[in-house]
């Protein structure tokens, strides 16, 4: 897809697959992940293409991976694990034996893709960073979540920070921090995960629906709840009305600063 977009990116640096929002959540209950589909290279060109990929073996594993940067990179990098896993001989993404090993495949194969096509790219002017959140469980193991980097590197969420966003994430944190903890529940912190999107969602167009919604529920070792919800979906409507007009009551009955003159 870069590769369409030559042309149209050099000078305006425009990045036009990093667009996207993604979140990663591990609670003591279980686990939640949210993408969206939205990859395009301008107001008038919106494509859609999926972020999420599930791997996973009943009673054994579920590893979820949600990518956001340049669409090529990431996608390349999944398809040489999932490669690797069906048709290789070393450590793979299904006999794997922790998520931290999960999470060090990952980022070395994005290292080996970006060795293979960053200059290329970058004569083009085409960026070529993307970053992975990775998480899910292992049986033998507690659920673990990782934020990739774009160099390879990465870093484990903690009781402090059980949560990663990547892509489009400042106007979806607010609600997070003030809200998500590991002690929250899986319904609580989906609540809050689809009020994050809609936040984003309003305020940049170039994240947009469908969403891709898993819930995984602690030691399951298997896919729960998986859902896409489109723009027109009921649910995802009512959570945006019900949101908007909270915030409008709220700060309606919110007292008036003490120092402003009176009306």
């Amino acid at each position: 897809m870069p590769g369409l977009h030559n042309a149209w990116t050099r000078g305006r640096n425009p990045k036009p697959d990093d667009m996207t929002y993604c979140i990663g959540i591990n609670l003591d209950e279980g686990m939640l992940f949210a993408s969206d589909s939205r990859t395009n290279a301008g107001v008038d060109d919106v494509r859609r293409f999926g972020k999420m990929r599930v791997f996973a073996v009943d009673g054994d594993r579920v590893i979820v991976t949600l990518s956001a940067g340049n669409l090529s990179l990431t996608q390349n990098t999944l398809n040489l694990l999932e490669h690797r896993a069906n048709h290789g001989d070393g450590v793979g993404l299904y006999n794997a034996q922790s998520m931290f090993e999960v999470a060090t495949l990952v980022g070395d194969a994005m290292r080996e893709i970006r060795k293979r096509d960053e200059p290329y790219l970058r004569d083009s002017g085409i960026d070529a960073s993307g970053t992975f959140i990775v998480g899910g469980q292992i049986r033998g193991e507690a659920p673990r979540l990782f934020l990739v980097y774009s160099e390879g590197n990465f870093i484990e969420s903690n009781p402090d920070t059980p949560w990663f966003q990547t892509g489009e994430i400042k106007f979806g944190k607010p609600i997070l921090d003030r809200v998500v903890t590991p002690q929250t529940s899986l319904s609580e912190a989906a609540k809050c995960m689809l009020v994050s999107f809609d936040s984003t969602m309003r305020s940049n167009l170039s994240v947009g629906p469908p969403i891709d919604v898993l819930m995984y529920r602690r030691d399951a070792l298997s896919v729960g709840v998986q859902q896409r919800l489109d723009d027109d979906d009921p649910y995802l409507n009512q959570v945006r009305t019900y949101w908007n007009d909270s915030l409008r009551t709220a700060l309606q009955a919110m007292p008036a600063p003490g120092w402003l003159p009176p009306a």
